[in-house]
């Protein structure tokens, strides 16, 4: 997938999703001589999963706490 393709999945800009990239959560190659960035699905998909979880985890320590709305 193109970034800008990434971009329009999660609803968000395009300099996120490079920011992304640049700091390797999720991973990326670049094809071509021009350097254009590609993400396989299941690399996207991986990486939704990881906030899945780290959302949960973040929720269930918050009610852990006693921070429950």
């Amino acid at each position: 997938m193109r970034l800008e393709d990434v971009a329009d999945e999660l609803n968000v800009n395009l300099p996120q999703v490079r920011s992304l990239v640049r700091s390797g959560d999720l991973p990326a190659i670049k094809i071509g001589g021009r350097g254009v960035w590609r993400v396989e699905r299941s690399e996207l998909e991986a990486y939704i999963q990881r906030q899945y979880t780290a959302a949960r985890e973040s929720i269930e320590a918050g009610a852990a706490d006693g921070d429950e709305d």
